[in-house]
């Protein structure tokens, strides 16, 4: 159960692993509520389950998303390197070039090659409003440093928030994956248990109370 939660968190559910997960919450729904209410209920659920639970991605689009997810790690570092090099003397050809030779990939290599175009006197705004538009990740360093470009002013301050701001939303989206995991996790072990619960505890109280009204009659 632990290795199906965390396939659905990373990369999806396969065919089978879903088709799984649905008939078991099928079956357990139909067992629970019995009869043909609780088959018809148990078909529903199972076809719900196995449109809602996440389907596994081609192994293009895991790298295109696994890339996506190491720029925004490498985000908030390269913002701030990237404000205490342009608040320095050095030209931004050589400050971008400096922080695309600290960072990893895959976010360095292609800061270099910003870094060789303005070098090779590219406007500094069409620079970064394609790196932007290649990787929506990477659109709000962009348009901080597009606005900045455009308008004279320092870039160190607005780098910083983002910077921050990244940080920040980094943490939420960490907790929510863990919230979601347990959630994924817990959720068939319940549906197995579900009617070993009904059997132990509803029915017999519903089996006492039909016996009463029916003596009292």
């Amino acid at each position: 159960m632990a290795a199906t939660a965390r396939a659905a968190v990373s990369g999806g559910l396969g065919r089978a692993q879903r088709v799984a997960l649905a008939t078991a919450g099928g079956l357990g729904a139909a067992v629970a509520l019995g009869g043909g209410a609780g088959a018809a209920a148990g078909a529903l659920l199972a076809v719900v389950l196995y449109r809602w639970l996440p389907r596994a991605r081609s192994p293009d689009e895991r790298r295109a998303a696994l890339e996506e997810e190491q720029l925004t790690r490498q985000l908030p570092l390269t913002a701030e390197l990237l404000a205490a090099c342009l608040g320095s003397a050095a030209s931004p050809a050589v400050a971008v070039a400096a922080v695309g030779r600290s960072v990893g990939v895959p976010m360095g290599p292609r800061l270099v090659a910003i870094a060789a175009e303005l070098a090779l006197g590219a406007p500094p705004e069409v620079c970064w409003t394609r790196l932007g538009e290649e990787h929506p990740t990477l659109a709000p360093l962009a348009r901080c440093l597009v606005r900045t470009s455009l308008s004279g002013a320092p870039a160190s301050g607005p780098l910083i928030g983002l910077a921050h701001g990244r940080r920040t939303a980094a943490a939420r989206t960490a907790h929510a994956r863990v919230r979601r995991a347990g959630v994924l996790a817990t959720a068939p072990l319940g549906l197995c248990f579900l009617p070993a619960f009904v059997l132990i505890s509803v029915v017999p109280v519903v089996i006492g109370l039909t016996t009463r009204f029916t003596q009292d009659m």
